[in-house]
């Protein structure tokens, strides 16, 4: 619409726009959004929409319009709906095993005033036993998480693992103080319903993760739906207080929006087990809120496909009170994160699992109607009813007559016989009492609570027949506490991500207040798994178990650890300090060679450790064995072969992580740990590398031994005086041999003189002659000289 300048100012500096004077057109898109334009120039004042620039963790609902939100909430509802009406035949038959449980007392009308109300007590003991032997076996006293390596193990590894363990251990226990209430509640569900629920997840309030129960009839999961994992859509039925809506409302977590009282609403589920508890609902104080997961194609976000997200919706308005993503922000698959688990008694066709409630529902209705009828025959035998003539009177009317009371009566004529006729009800029938005995038998055998008979066990039989005939009778709950066991391991490894997540990334241990820290890597190379044993649903199984190894190693003892068999044989029967009873190598720290020793005098286990100096421990181990007055003492101790038998095993343990040290150096490369499991491939690469190292470790070995030898026998007295014999001829040959090149030299020496002067001689006589046939030459030339002058003067 157009509002004209002189019924509202322009706001200040928009006159400074033009110079003339225009009016100003305002614009009201909605009530949030104001859109100006003064001349051709317009400016928009509205509200961020879908896609703007929020976070990835926000309420993307406050970034949406209402209509968009009502459209959302419309389609979802629809889906709800058909899921609640395709579980209808489920929720039905969990009502009906409700009114057969047992836990309270019916005041029956009919067919007369005050007769037998009693149950069939089946499902009640079939579940309590369930839930008291699964919490025992899930849940022991110091905590129901222990660690599993990750790959190789190490030192380091180790000590993280049980940082991890105390650590998760500490969170269950302490941090956590509803987790162990919570989990007997799932527990007591999943043994009726057949499926129970937990929810994982980080509560910011408490700053903690937290893990709490689900009933199964809060989960809503589609018609086909065979896996929580394997599904677009789950809901979850939620109930918060007003309270707990402001509070969330307060700190954004939901959207503003008025959604007026909550109103009451009780499931045929809930009105049940209300009767059964014993309560009585006058108003409820809660809202209906279903917190859906699914797969939705949200209308101007992501690439318009359909992506994980939580939708909160409100059941009494269908106002959507959040929207946000259930994927991890750095995952490119947009994987639906995991927040809830699911455990199952027994798998049936469907998403939910069947319970006792299905499996003997039948059995204990069955067994009411026997058990009421046999005490109603009991009631009728024991205070009979029958019919008297009209004129008959008896003082006192018609009220029971108790044990030794008279009383008088009015007879009108005849015999008391004649005017009164009992009715013929009979005894409890016996059939009724062995057909209720066979049901009750059949239902216990169905349901697993069957015990084992002693009469079908005898005294003398082996241990593995013994083990048969439990392995029969506990098979049944042995595979439903399996599935306890995998689905408790599930629970652990959201509760790790959350905790890991949340952990410091530095270690420090603060033993003041008992708090054992970790830090965020520990909980990379560790998994966390339940204390409990898929294997054996009970302490007796477990115990027969190892009863059988104990009596196989008797007869084979070299091919078992015993110290190993026994120390698991104190752990399943629970006695404490069982490290203290049994100690076992695993259990010892690195100590230093001398206390070693003195272990070896206590009987204490030894155990090498890899990254030991193992020349240096040998040396200390075997001078310890070979001192004269340690070894008298010794040898008069009765346990003196057991002692040098576990001193040489633990320098052989010693010799062998050398000698693998040895290999590595001429390898150039750490071998894989000795625990550690390689591939085939690795196996064969390995094994040529490490057997040339193996030549040029038994080259030098054999070298060194050969001068071991050759300093041995030069120890020998009798092949040092040979030496020393040797050495004095040798010397005397030497000086010989000293004494002959020097007289050789002198020899070469005169000789060298002489012919020195020969030479000296020769160039003498030479020069001699030169200087002759020079005089002579001269001389004859001056002859002739004489004679041609002789012959010119004639």
């Amino acid at each position: 619409m157009a509002i004209d300048k002189a019924l509202y100012a322009a706001p200040q500096g928009i006159d400074s726009l033009s110079t003339e004077e225009a009016p100003i057109e305002i614009e009201i898109v909605n009530p949030e959004g104001v859109s100006i334009g003064i001349d051709g120039v317009e400016i928009d004042l509205m509200p961020e929409s879908g896609g703007g620039e929020e976070e990835f963790d926000s309420n993307l609902a406050d970034y949406m319009d209402d209509s968009e939100l009502q459209k959302i909430a419309g389609d979802i509802m629809e889906l709800v709906e058909a899921d609640i009406n395709s579980r209808k035949d489920w929720v039905d038959t969990y009502v009906k095993g409700l009114d057969v449980l047992g836990l309270r007392y019916d005041n029956v009308t009919e067919p007369w005033d005050g007769a037998c109300g009693v149950f069939s007590t089946l499902l009640t003991e079939a579940a309590i036993r369930f839930q008291s032997e699964s919490i025992m076996e899930t849940f022991p006293a110091d905590g129901p998480v222990k660690t599993n390596i990750i790959g190789a193990s190490s030192p380091e590894i180790e000590e993280a693992a049980k940082r991890v363990e105390a650590d998760m251990n500490y969170q269950l226990t302490d941090k956590m103080p509803e987790y162990r209430s919570e989990h007997e509640r799932a527990l007591w569900g999943v043994a009726l319903a057949g499926s129970s629920f937990k929810k994982v997840y980080y509560d910011p309030s408490l700053e903690r993760q937290v893990s709490f129960y689900i009933p199964a009839e809060d989960i809503i999961l589609p018609y086909g739906v065979t896996n929580i994992r394997r599904t677009d859509r789950l809901t979850h039925v939620m109930r918060k207080t007003k309270n707990d809506i402001k509070r969330l409302q307060v700190s954004g977590f939901y959207c503003d929006v008025d959604i007026g009282e909550p109103y009451a609403n009780q499931t045929d589920i809930e009105k049940a087990k209300a009767q059964k508890e014993g309560v009585e609902q006058t108003k409820d104080e809660r809202y209906q809120i279903y917190e859906v997961h699914i797969e939705y194609d949200l209308p101007g976000y992501e690439e318009d496909l359909p992506l994980p997200y939580v939708i909160t919706i409100d059941k009494g308005t269908n106002k959507v009170l959040a929207i946000r993503r259930n994927y991890k922000e750095d995952d490119p698959r947009k994987a639906a994160r995991q927040h809830f688990v699911h455990y199952m008694y027994v798998p049936g066709f469907g998403a939910y699992g069947f319970g006792l409630i299905h499996i003997i529902g039948g059995y204990a209705t069955a067994g009411t109607m026997l058990i009421r009828q046999l005490v109603d025959a009991g009631s009728l035998s024991n205070l009979p009813g029958g019919l008297k003539s009209r004129g008959l009177r008896i003082k006192g009317d018609d009220t029971p007559i108790a044990p030794g009371e008279w009383r008088d009566v009015d007879v009108p004529g005849g015999v008391i016989r004649d005017n009164i006729l009992p009715l013929p009800y009979k005894e409890p029938s016996q059939t009724l009492l062995a057909l209720l005995n066979q049901i009750t038998e059949e239902a216990r055998r169905l349901s697993g609570m069957a015990d084992m008979k002693i009469s079908d066990m005898s005294s003398q039989a082996p241990v593995g027949t013994t083990l048969a005939l439990l392995e029969r009778q506990l098979k049944t709950m042995g595979a439903v506490q399996a599935r306890i066991h995998a689905a408790m391991k599930e629970e652990f490894k959201l509760l790790k991500e959350i905790i890991r997540e949340y952990t410091s990334p530095d270690y420090s241990y603060v033993p003041q207040d008992g708090t054992p820290q970790v830090k965020a890597e520990d909980y990379d190379v560790i998994e966390v798994i339940p204390v409990s044993d898929p294997n054996a649903s009970t302490m007796a199984q477990r115990v027969v178990q190892y009863q059988a190894a104990l009596q196989l190693a008797q007869g084979a003892p070299q091919l078992y650890d015993l110290p190993r068999l026994h120390r698991q044989m104190l752990d399943v029967l629970g006695i404490p300090n069982a490290d203290k009873l049994v100690p076992l190598p695993d259990d010892q720290k690195p100590k230093d060679p001398i206390t070693e020793n003195m272990n070896v005098l206590k009987g204490t286990p030894l155990k090498a450790f890899i990254y030991q100096d193992h020349q240096a421990h040998i040396t200390t181990h075997m001078t310890f064995l070979q001192d004269p007055s340690i070894m008298q003492t010794i040898g008069q101790n009765p346990m003196a072969q057991q002692m040098q038998a576990a001193m040489m095993a633990h320098v052989a343990e010693h010799l062998g992580f050398r000698y693998r040290q040895e290999i590595e150096q001429r390898v150039g490369a750490p071998l894989p740990g000795p625990e550690q499991d390689i591939s085939e491939a690795e196996e064969l690469a390995m094994a040529k590398y490490v057997a040339e190292a193996a030549q040029q470790v038994l080259q030098i070995h054999q070298a060194q031994a050969a001068q071991q030898q050759a300093q041995a026998i030069a120890q020998d007295p009798l092949v040092q005086m040979q030496q020393q014999e040797l050495q004095i001829k040798g010397m005397e040959q030497q000086r010989k041999a000293a004494k002959d090149q020097a007289d050789v030299a002198l020899a070469q020496g005169r000789l060298q003189n002489e012919k020195e002067r020969i030479q000296l001689e020769a160039q003498k006589e030479n020069i001699r002659l030169q200087s002759q046939d020079k005089r002579d030459d001269k001389k004859i030339q001056a002859d002739l000289l004489k004679s041609a002058m002789k012959r010119g003067n004639q």
